[in-house]
């Protein structure tokens, strides 16, 4: 029988492999091997977080206060003082109408009332004589009662003077037409050289700092708004975001559409203007809890949302709805409960497929990996 003879070498190699294929791993402990197929997933748990609870509305814009200045007498006007855009303060003169007609008068009613008590002096006057006379026995009754007359007469006459003097100096007051509020002309109606009659529209006056912004709010969210609440509102094709408060609540819904009308104060801005359409958002609750996952767990497609959990060692896809969103975080609204762990980047990812979870990189660590190497 003969033998073959092996090089010592070559069997120390032998006895070395087959102990480190066998033997356990340096750390003392047997090594794993992956399932064979299955994907390595790193993944991260579901956590709530305060979140702000808002109801989305839309509305409008609208000035503080608008009014149609109108003439209070009738008249040409004379002169108009300001035009198209220009801010007024209270009470500043706007437009003059027929000034001198009412200027005229006005001298005229004066001059009647100085006629009617100079009436008035005398008759008081002529009264106190047929009294004194009439204590002598030297006036007759029927010379005091005429006396007493003409005195309640002259009295009479001053104060249907005096009246017709504050209607004069009225008139000659509402010729100067004055804006009532502090704002912005937004439009002239009438011009100089118009003859305008009582009521005649002339200028349009709007209040624009605050702005009121006017909302619509639904019945199902009609109980949740209060007086004080922030609003944030936002315009068409813009970025900026504009805070105001909830200051007024209708008492009562509309019967027509079920919708609470309710207004918010806006302070002014640069690019807010009375008339614009606007989205807004009431929060009705600063702190409630809410469930969120990271962003990159969250897969849409086709317009559905959904993610996925590991059970049993295979994917399993779960459809989910969501709610607010923050730079790296969604909130889930239905679909998942605390505690569920969602796969990070699980394109690709479908129900039954074999994975493996592995053990998140630290943010140190991937920052590391992601640099450029030298």
């Amino acid at each position: 029988m003969s033998f073959q003879r092996w090089p010592i070498g070559w069997s120390i190699s032998l006895v070395l492999l087959s102990g480190t294929a066998c033997g356990p791993s340096p750390e003392g402990r047997p090594t794993e091997r992956p399932v064979t197929g299955a994907r390595p997933v790193h993944v991260a748990a579901v956590t709530t977080r305060p979140l702000e609870r808002t109801v989305q509305v839309v509305g409008s814009l609208l000035a503080r206060e608008e009014a149609t200045i109108a003439a209070q007498v009738s008249g040409q006007i004379e002169l108009a003082r300001v035009d198209l855009g220009d801010r007024v303060a209270a009470g500043e003169e706007l437009a003059l109408i027929d000034t001198t007609s009412y200027e005229a008068l006005t001298r005229q009613s004066a001059a009647a009332l100085a006629r009617a008590n100079a009436a008035a002096a005398n008759a008081a006057q002529n009264l106190r004589r047929i009294q004194e006379l009439h204590r002598d026995h030297i006036a007759s009754i029927s010379e005091m009662d005429q006396a007493v007359a003409e005195a309640d007469q002259a009295r009479a006459e001053v104060k249907a003077a005096e009246a017709a003097d504050a209607i004069a100096r009225l008139n000659l007051e509402r010729s100067r037409v004055k804006a009532p509020f502090g704002g912005i002309i937004a439009e002239r109606i009438s011009s100089v050289g118009d003859f305008v009659a009582v009521g005649t529209p002339i200028f349009r006056l709007v209040q624009t700092d605050p702005l009121r912004l006017r909302l619509d709010v639904p019945e199902r969210d009609a109980a949740l708004v209060r007086v004080g609440q922030t609003v944030r509102l936002s315009l068409s094709g813009q970025s900026n975001v504009y805070t105001g408060r909830l200051t007024r609540i209708a008492p009562a819904l509309r019967e027509s559409d079920r919708m609470l009308a309710v207004e918010a104060d806006i302070p002014s801005r640069e690019g807010l203007r009375p008339g614009l359409f606007v989205r807004a958002e009431i929060v009705v609750d600063e702190g409630q809890p809410g469930l969120c996952i990271p962003s990159r767990a969250l897969v849409i497609f086709a317009g559905l949302e959904k993610v996925v959990l590991v059970h049993d060692g295979k994917a399993l896809e779960r459809p989910v709805t969501t709610g607010r969103r923050g730079p790296d975080w969604v909130e889930v609204t239905s679909g998942l409960q605390v505690g569920d762990s969602v796969v990070l980047d699980p394109a690709g990812l479908r129900t039954g497929q074999p994975v493996v979870v592995t053990t998140a990189p630290s943010p140190a660590a991937a920052a590391t990996d992601r640099a450029p190497r030298r």
